[in-house]
């Protein structure tokens, strides 16, 4: 589903991502995890097209994201860390205004607002304008804006942050459940425990390189993902 070979993306003369290769088949949950500055949110960018990259390729679903962009977007859904909305709009605008976008049919998109928003705890807020939102009820709209489409792979970057416990556990749900029915998704996270319970795949990256890479019992071993993720970090400790 997911194929990168060999991303480069540089600041000037500094390599965020650099010489990276990975592949995440369809059906998968993979945890992206990295301390911050390690190239997870430029990777993540680069893959959905918002970021330009220096060298490599990025295909999904067969497709190539840099020469056929739209194909490509319109298979994927991206939910930043730091949702940035149309906040004059209220939750049900904002949703709508998705739908039309990705050319969902009115009944089928009235149908996966109710759902997905019952799912959320959102139904009573929809009628809100966004700019009165919380940030976690920011992460639920942005959720139910993802799944609208029905998109095939969605990437996710710090999908926890700012959520209550209940609003954790349900994405935690939605998010098992969407790949269970063949969907694929590929999230940054610190939170490694959560990404060790709920995860068939793991990719570690430090500094933009590839530090570990495979099923969650490949990499962690009888180890914790945590213990595996420090170890990785003390044995490329800087002088």
């Amino acid at each position: 589903m997911l194929h990168i070979e060999h991303l480069t993306k540089k600041y000037g003369d500094v390599a965020v991502v650099d010489d990276l290769s990975l592949h995440i088949e369809p059906g998968k949950l993979c945890a992206f995890i990295g301390h911050n500055g390690a190239g997870k949110t430029t990777t993540i960018k680069s893959c959905c097209g918002i970021l330009q990259f220096d060298q490599g390729t990025i295909t999904i679903d067969g497709l190539s994201v840099k020469d056929q962009p739209m194909e490509v977007k319109k298979r994927i859904a991206y939910i930043p860390d730091n949702p940035d909305l149309y906040e004059f709009l209220s939750g049900i605008q904002y949703l709508q205004f998705i739908a039309d976008v990705y050319q969902v049919p009115g009944g089928v998109r009235d149908e996966r607002i109710h759902r997905y928003a019952e799912t959320f705890q959102l139904t009573k807020d929809l009628a809100q304008r966004i700019s009165e939102y919380s940030h976690g009820m920011k992460q639920k709209l942005v959720m139910i804006a993802a799944l609208i489409h029905e998109p095939k792979l969605i990437f996710m970057d710090e999908p926890f942050v700012g959520l209550d416990p209940i609003a954790s556990h349900a994405l935690k749900k939605e998010m098992r459940s969407f790949c269970d029915q063949g969907g694929t998704i590929f999230f940054s996270t610190h939170v490694l425990e959560v990404a060790e319970k709920l995860c068939d795949q793991v990719v570690i990256i430090r500094k933009g390189r590839l530090a570990a890479s495979g099923s969650m019992d490949e990499v962690r071993g009888t180890s914790s993902l945590e213990d595996v993720f420090l170890e990785l970090e003390g044995e490329h400790t800087d002088a």
